[in-house]
């Protein structure tokens, strides 16, 4: 068993804002694949979605903490699931990327990302796979990344990442068939 874990904000007002890129990939995920509706289970303070992608079991979650709480919500799952955190798959946005660049990493730092630090923290452990979107308009240098992270894409952007999360889940579906070090060789 897998689990898939799409971080973001949650409330309306953060929807389809960059910082809500792996809300956005694992949202798209459960309508390609054969989920589960999202149910909020509070014990995890996320909403769980299971099911399966090619043969491998897979649960997808969006913590329902603010991002730099992410941590609590993933190592709570992977206690009560029992899974080991080289089966834990963090997809999230990445300013240091160009808008619709994707990524994927593993065992790798935080690169100053809160969200992704605060799993570090709490599994003890940076040994996970990172799927990462880019997310670095034209004006990213312009304002204070704290801001830029929490804007909306425009319309134009917005198409681009939504080809990317394809590419994105092509990726998840690769390393999930052939590994995540091939995926990287694939898809980086």
């Amino acid at each position: 068993m897998k689990l898939i874990i799409g971080l973001g904000n949650p409330g309306e007002q953060y929807e389809k804002t960059r910082h809500n890129a792996g809300f956005l990939v694992i949202d798209e995920i459960t309508k390609n694949e054969k989920f589960a509706q999202w149910k909020l289970i509070k014990k995890f303070n996320a909403k769980i979605s299971k099911g399966e992608i090619l043969t491998e079991k897979i649960i997808l979650a969006k913590p329902m903490t603010f991002m730099n709480n992410s941590g609590v919500s993933v190592k709570a799952i992977a206690d009560y699931y029992k899974i080991p955190s080289n089966d834990i798959m963090v997809i999230h946005d990445d300013l240091d990327l160009p808008l619709a660049k994707i990524r994927i990493s593993q065992n790798a730092s935080s690169g100053g990302h809160n969200g992704v630090q605060s799993i570090i923290d709490h599994l003890q452990t940076q040994n996970f796979a990172r799927f990462r979107l880019g997310i670095a308009g034209e004006h990213a240098q312009n304002i204070l990344a704290e801001e830029y992270v929490l804007k909306k894409f425009s319309s134009e952007e917005f198409i681009k990442i939504l080809s990317s999360i394809s590419l994105m889940i092509e990726a998840i579906e690769s390393s999930l068939s052939v590994g995540v070090v091939e995926a990287m060789n694939e898809f980086n």
